[in-house]
């Protein structure tokens, strides 16, 4: 049969997106449907068999999985153990000494893995790749059986210096590896060859920690679509914007982490820089939460590692997000002190908030926009409910906000509003005024249910000059798993003077990340429109803790990797210090820590103008209602935004409704539509190339 169909899945806290892409004609399909729980696979395949009955069309399932975030952030992972070198037991549990509370003599942490389950044995690498004392495998394979018995379903192997020198640590891999009863065996020279013992420990043990969980539910959702006919391939978004096969996501789960939001930014940053815009930041939000990222010149900010919680470091590359509590879901309440406070508590999809008439009884940021009429009650999202109950939502507000306040109905909707948006432009201006960008010289694309409810209240809130809606807002995630290329990022710790490197040695690690990326593209199923390889060294000088990222320019000819040589890193590491810093250090000695890989393979993308609105007809409202804006109300005109043609302009105040979100125009603003079918928000009279 013919599999023409590529689909995004994302699988979020409250609702899972589906993005079908016709690759035959260009056209594209789109499906919200509540989130199932607790095994998210239910509403994963109903979603895809909201447009495809029959799987055996579909070519390619790329998934954006909460999966292992939510298992790291509710402590659900599994029973893990540890074998370390003597002497290392306890690393995970003094961390980088730091601690939870700034403030106070007390603190507590609890490390994903019990110390009763932290076994030692002799073994020692020195950091030059020495071995001092070769392991001992009978004490490995002792501890090993030890930790099954305690019924352990995952073990790590965390050596010293492995990274220096793996042999004691893949002998002792070996030995246990015989002898476990599952796959579940991660190794740190195998996930992290790197420096620094702590974030190689805890990336390794996180690693551990999700295996049995992720590769258990990548496992159901591949049996359960094979069961329905699909021969295609299946991937998993990368917490770094790309993707890669399933069995690479069983294999190194903790390169998930941050997959679902990741999805997001990177068909955020496809969209904007098709409708001409290079500086965005982007805000991601759903039913539990809101994501901010930004992206310059093009470009998604990746940082090296992330803190996932308090103690719980993956250090891998990710795409630099801010999440905070205040999605539409998010609950409202009064504290002790009086306090308006916004989440984190979310009421998520089951029960909902209050209008979803589910059990739910205190008000979210949903409920508010209900009782202020922004959201039609007879519109919901996802499909389930006929009409939304705003009568209970605004005795949910009255009796958790209004009467604590002394604040009417439409004072107190009002005020949980504007404790969301200032939440929001705070995360905004976390990502942008605080590293030094001028959000003045950014859009801001909302994306998500609910983010187009508040794009007004950012531009009025950080100053951003306009915003992008995307035309599926709700379903950008899912969008985003499409058009992802794919990624296999390496990382090498070399730790050698500039003056005094090894270039072949460097050259060899270079071919070999290279060889393995490669490879990982041959096995794919997916098409390439082309190949790239990136480098970058982390570098300093001697005595500095804190490194550069110094991007190096290396040839590649016929496959053959040709290594850079001391005066080129010497001359990129000049330049790169010297923007980053203003100055280099006259006497300084030029150092590289760690070798950074990544080779990729660049999907075809579709155009976005298969998606824009075919209609030519002038715009004609479908109604006109009561919505209420600051102190008053307002006559508000309602669009059918999927019939918009291109080229049209609404001013506000004025709401677009389609299936999947309600974009909301403020008065004094104006929407016009582009020719991809987005929705540019703007002042009325502003200028615009």
């Amino acid at each position: 049969m013919s599999t023409s169909r590529m689909v995004g899945v994302d699988v979020g806290g409250t609702f899972t997106d589906v993005f079908v892409l016709n690759e035959t004609d260009g056209t594209a399909t789109v499906a919200k449907v509540p989130t199932t729980r607790p095994d998210q696979s239910g509403g994963f395949l109903d979603g895809i068999r909201q447009d495809i009955k029959d799987l055996r069309h579909i070519a390619v399932v790329v998934h954006g999985t909460t999966a292992g975030t939510n298992a790291l952030l509710e402590r659900k992972g599994a029973k893990i153990g540890i074998i370390t070198t003597q002497g290392l037991r306890d690393v995970l549990e003094m961390r980088r000494r730091d601690r939870p509370r700034t403030w106070g003599l007390r603190g507590d942490f609890e490390p994903v893995v019990d110390r009763e389950h932290r076994l030692e044995v002799p073994e020692r690498t020195l950091a030059d790749g020495t071995i001092r004392t070769p392991v001992d495998l009978d004490a490995v394979r002792t501890a090993a059986q030890q930790l099954m018995d305690a019924g352990c379903q995952a073990i790590a192997i965390l050596f010293a210096n492995s990274y220096a020198n793996p042999e004691n640590e893949a002998a002792a891999v070996k030995a246990v590896r015989a002898i476990w009863p599952n796959a579940h065996v991660s190794a740190s020279c195998e996930i992290l060859p790197e420096i620094r013992e702590f974030e190689r420990f805890s990336t390794t043990a996180l690693n551990a920690y999700l295996q049995p969980e992720v590769s258990g539910y990548l496992e159901r959702l591949e049996t359960a679509l094979t069961q329905g006919g699909f021969g295609g391939e299946f991937m998993i978004v990368q917490s770094n914007g790309g993707v890669m096969g399933v069995d690479t996501a069983c294999r190194l789960p903790v390169r998930t982490a941050l997959s679902g939001p990741a999805a997001g930014v990177i068909a955020a940053g496809y969209i904007a820089q098709n409708a001409g815009f290079d500086n965005v930041i982007t805000g991601d939000m759903g039913g539990t939460s809101f994501d901010v990222s930004l992206i310059a010149g093009g470009q998604s900010m990746l940082s090296p590692q992330t803190s996932i919680d308090f103690g719980m470091v993956v250090r891998t590359p990710m795409i630099e997000i801010t999440t905070i509590g205040a999605g539409g879901g998010s609950i409202a309440c009064v504290d002790k002190g009086g306090l308006l406070n916004i989440g984190p508590e979310s009421a998520g999809s089951d029960p909902g908030p209050v209008a979803y008439g589910q059990g739910n009884d205190r008000p979210t940021v949903t409920d508010a926009n209900v009782v202020l009429g922004r959201i039609a009650p007879d519109n919901p999202i996802g499909g389930k409910l006929d009409r939304l109950d705003i009568n209970a939502a605004e005795r949910a507000i009255d009796i958790h906000v209004g009467q604590p306040l002394n604040l009417d109905t439409m004072q107190a909707a009002e005020a949980i509003l504007r404790i969301a948006n200032s939440r929001m432009a705070g995360a905004i201006r976390l990502v942008s005024i605080e590293r030094g960008f001028d959000p003045k010289h950014f859009a801001f694309m909302p994306f998500g249910g609910g983010g187009a409810l508040h794009a007004g209240a950012m531009l009025a809130d950080v100053g951003i000059a306009r915003a992008i809606v995307p035309r599926y807002p709700g379903v950008t995630s899912a969008m985003g798993c499409v058009i992802a290329d794919m990624r296999q990022d390496f990382v090498q710790t070399i730790n050698s003077l500039v003056d005094t490197l090894d270039e072949s040695a460097l050259g060899r690690f270079m071919q070999s990340h290279v060889d393995q990326g490669m490879q990982m593209l041959d096995a794919a199923q997916t098409r390439f429109d082309a190949r790239e390889n990136m480098f970058e060294l982390d570098m300093a000088y001697i005595g500095q803790t804190h490194t550069v990222s110094v991007a190096i320019e290396v040839q590649i000819d016929d496959g053959r990797v040709v290594c850079p040589t001391k005066t080129q890193i010497a001359g990129a590491f000049d330049i790169a210090y010297q923007s980053t810093y203003g100055r280099l250090l006259a006497k300084g000695t030029r150092r590289i820590l760690n070798l950074r890989s990544a080779v990729i393979g660049k999907r075809p993308k579709f155009d976005l103008k298969t998606m824009a609105p075919t209609s030519t007809q002038a715009p004609t409202p479908k109604a006109t209602r009561k919505v209420h804006f600051g102190d008053t109300w307002h006559d508000t005109v309602i669009y059918d935004r999927l019939e918009l043609p291109v080229g049209s302009r609404i001013h506000g105040p004025a709401i677009l409704e389609q299936p999947d979100t309600t974009v909301l125009i403020e008065p004094g603003l104006q929407g016009r539509v582009d020719p991809f079918g987005n929705t540019i928000i703007e002042a009325i009279g502003a200028h615009h190339e």
